[in-house]
């Protein structure tokens, strides 16, 4: 018995809760707000990446700097990361694809520890090499033509959990650049 009205009771519960009434009468209607006067329109801010080739050597102490140019702003709060073109490979149809790495990378090798590094600011960024050993014995392999590629990301792009900086193809892709996009700078 006790089952049966228990089921009884879902069933009409249900069929009052599919039913629908006459629609109701309108509510008041409420009083606008005071216009205000529009502003400007906003400026749509995108990220920016970028490709630089340079050489480091004593003569720039080891050192490449980037100054930003004026068609790449960069404001206090976005995030610039540099990721250097550590390999390539080739994919099925025989064709290359780089292999980027997130700086600071920190390589060991014969004389020790060298770590390519980089810091920036809203003008400029600057890459280097750090050591525990003397730089001047490095292989032309470890500082001649070295690639890196800087993105630029807004702070809105950047803050968003689920980018993954690492990987630079999810960078480019979140920023909406693609390969033909990234200007090339030889310094």
């Amino acid at each position: 018995m006790k089952k049966t009205t228990i089921l009884l009771s879902t069933f009409l519960a249900f069929f009052f809760m599919a039913c629908e009434g006459p629609q109701g009468p309108p509510g008041f209607d409420g009083l606008d707000g005071r216009d205000g006067i529009d502003g400007q329109d906003g400026i749509n801010i995108l990220g920016k990446v970028v490709d630089i080739q340079g050489t480091f050597d004593a003569g720039n102490d080891y050192s490449i700097f980037y100054e930003f140019p004026q068609s790449i702003e960069v404001f206090e709060t976005d995030v610039v990361l540099v990721y250097l073109l550590w390999d390539q490979t080739e994919d099925g149809n025989g064709d290359p694809v780089d292999i980027w790495r997130l700086m600071p990378q920190t390589r060991i090798i014969d004389q020790g520890l060298l770590q390519y590094n980089y810091d920036y600011t809203f003008f400029d960024v600057s890459i280097f090499l750090e050591a525990d050993f003397d730089l001047a014995t490095l292989l032309p392999g470890d500082t001649d033509n070295q690639v890196f590629r800087i993105a630029v990301l807004p702070a809105e792009a950047a803050q968003s959990g689920k980018l993954d900086v690492s990987n630079i193809n999810s960078v480019m892709s979140r920023l909406g650049v693609t390969e033909k996009d990234v200007q090339k700078v030889d310094l």
